[in-house]
Order: C-alpha cells, then sequence, then structure tokens
C-alpha cells in the first residue's frame, strides 16, 4: 500500500513538471563528456615476463537540466562500456554501465526544495563468472534497480545538493529465468522482482576544481526498514562514485573514475572498482 501511494504521488509530481516546462518559454541546458580510451601493450621474447594485450573503454556522462524560478529538474545519463584483449584468455568485459537519473524540484525556501526523483540502473551485456566464461552472472535486466523516492533537497551552492527522503521504494529486477531461479541479487528464488521501501539519501557534488579539471561525486545510501528480518534492517545499501576528468587540449581528455559498493542482498562484501584512462574526450554545454 504505501509503495502504491508513493507511484500515485510521484506521477503527480511528473505531470506537475511536464506542465511546467510545456510553456514557450523556458530554461533548458544540456551537456556533457565524451571520451573514448585506448591502451596496448605489445611484447615480443620479453624476459622480464608479462603479456600482450589491449584494451578500449567508452564513457559518456550527459545531462539534460531545466531551471525557472522555483523549478528544477535535472535529468543525467551516465554510460560506461569497456573490454580488454590478452593473448592468454582473450577478449573479456571490464566495465559495463547504465546509470539513469530524473530529479524534479521545487523551492520552498531559500536552499530548500520538495523533490521526486527516478533513478535506473542496469548494463548492455552478458557478465561471466572469469575465469569460467560459460558461467553467466549478468544480463541487461539481471540485475536491474530502479528506485522511486519523494523527499527534500538541501541545495545550498550550484554545485553541490543534498536529497533526504523517508520514502522510498526500491525494485530489484532479475529478468533471466535462470538466474531468476537461483535467487541471485537477492529476488527471492524462482521470483523476478523483489520490492523494498524504506529511506534513501542521494548527495551530489559537480564543480570545475581547476581549469579543464571537473570533480563529479556521488553518494547513494538507502534504508530498507521495512524488511521483517531485524539483521538486513542494520544493513545500508552504498553506492559511492567518484569521476575527474582532466581535458589536456580540445580533444585530449584523462579520466580517473572509483566507485565504492556494499549491497548485502548481492554480496556481504564491499565492492571496489576503479579506473584510469587517457584518450579522445569531448566535453560540450549548451542552452
Amino acid at each position: 500500500m504505501k509503495k502504491s501511494y508513493l507511484l500515485v504521488l510521484f506521477t503527480l509530481l511528473l505531470n506537475s513538471a511536464y506542465s511546467q516546462t510545456a510553456e514557450k518559454d523556458t530554461s533548458w541546458k544540456s551537456g556533457g563528456f565524451i571520451s573514448i580510451n585506448f591502451s596496448q601493450t605489445n611484447l615480443s621474447q620479453w624476459t622480464a615476463g608479462g603479456e600482450t594485450q589491449m584494451s578500449l573503454a567508452g564513457v559518456a556522462n550527459l545531462y539534460k537540466n531545466y531551471l525557472k524560478g522555483n523549478i528544477d529538474w535535472q535529468n543525467t545519463l551516465d554510460l560506461g562500456y569497456a573490454v580488454v584483449r590478452t593473448e592468454s584468455v582473450g577478449l573479456r568485459k571490464s566495465d559495463d554501465k547504465i546509470d539513469f537519473t530524473s530529479k524534479y524540484s521545487k523551492k520552498f525556501s531559500k536552499n530548500w526544495l520538495y523533490s521526486g526523483l527516478v533513478n535506473f540502473k542496469s548494463q548492455f551485456s552478458n557478465g561471466f563468472a572469469y575465469p569460467d566464461d560459460s558461467v553467466i552472472v549478468s544480463k541487461f535486466m539481471a540485475p536491474a534497480y530502479l528506485i522511486t523516492s519523494i523527499g527534500f533537497t538541501w541545495k545550498p551552492v550550484d554545485y553541490f545538493e543534498v536529497m533526504i527522503s523517508p520514502a522510498t521504494a526500491k525494485f530489484t529486477f532479475v529478468l533471466d529465468q535462470t538466474l531468476a531461479d537461483m535467487g541471485a541479487y537477492g529476488v527471492a528464488p524462482g521470483k523476478t522482482t523483489h520490492s523494498e521501501f524504506g529511506a534513501y539519501l542521494n548527495m551530489r557534488f559537480k564543480k570545475d576544481i581547476m581549469p579543464n579539471i571537473t570533480f563529479i561525486s556521488r553518494l547513494e545510501l538507502f534504508n530498507n526498514y521495512t524488511d521483517p528480518d531485524k539483521n538486513n534492517r542494520q544493513n545500508i545499501d552504498v553506492n559511492f562514485e567518484n569521476t575527474l576528468n582532466m581535458k589536456v587540449n580540445k580533444f585530449i581528455t584523462a579520466m580517473v573514475y572509483a566507485n565504492v559498493v556494499y549491497d548485502a542482498n548481492v554480496i556481504e562484501r564491499t565492492q571496489f572498482k576503479e579506473m584510469i584512462g587517457v584518450g579522445f574526450g569531448y566535453k560540450f554545454d549548451k542552452k
């Protein structure tokens, strides 16, 4: 019942957002950062050891925002995909990411806004339990995560904001029956969806800390306080991402990325991912 009430409220909020932005006089701003990084190591009779390898990684951070009067509507899409090829194991996926967020807010005081948020996460292609490349552990929409949230945003400056929500629904989808039958990613064995209701925090920082250097940080916390298991109610899901984008010149860029994840429904250990890349990139902003 609580989840249905939350979804109805969020639908009404989005309808209000559409009516506001349908007016002729709008203030949209869009842009983003796109990069392709390539690296290669070629060894022949190399006595110190090593292995010939090459890697290719693509990253896109896109946004389209609306700001007018008391209305603040932010839309972001983060995509990533990377592969690495070595002589011994062949081609493997090393990164795969789809992350879309839409947040609509209306200011009611100097630094506070009412907010509604939708977030979707998944991946593009199959993931395997390496070194065994015959066992599939993930696919598109297996898993996928959907968060719908209503709460308040504190935004003291343009580059930093924190959304706090006491009413958030989180849905986990495993739309592959083999993985669903295994009870992967916290769904009950045989089921393809798992729903939770709890509290949510979303913190975002984005700022040009130096000329041609942009730092982006995002922290997401979720606590399912309706879980019937008291031990599970003590767990907090964590997703902490930090990206440093550096523009060397018009087309040469460098990127440092780190991601810390904890979700006891998936694995009771902290997950960590780190990427460093140099390659071709393009940053754009337009109104």
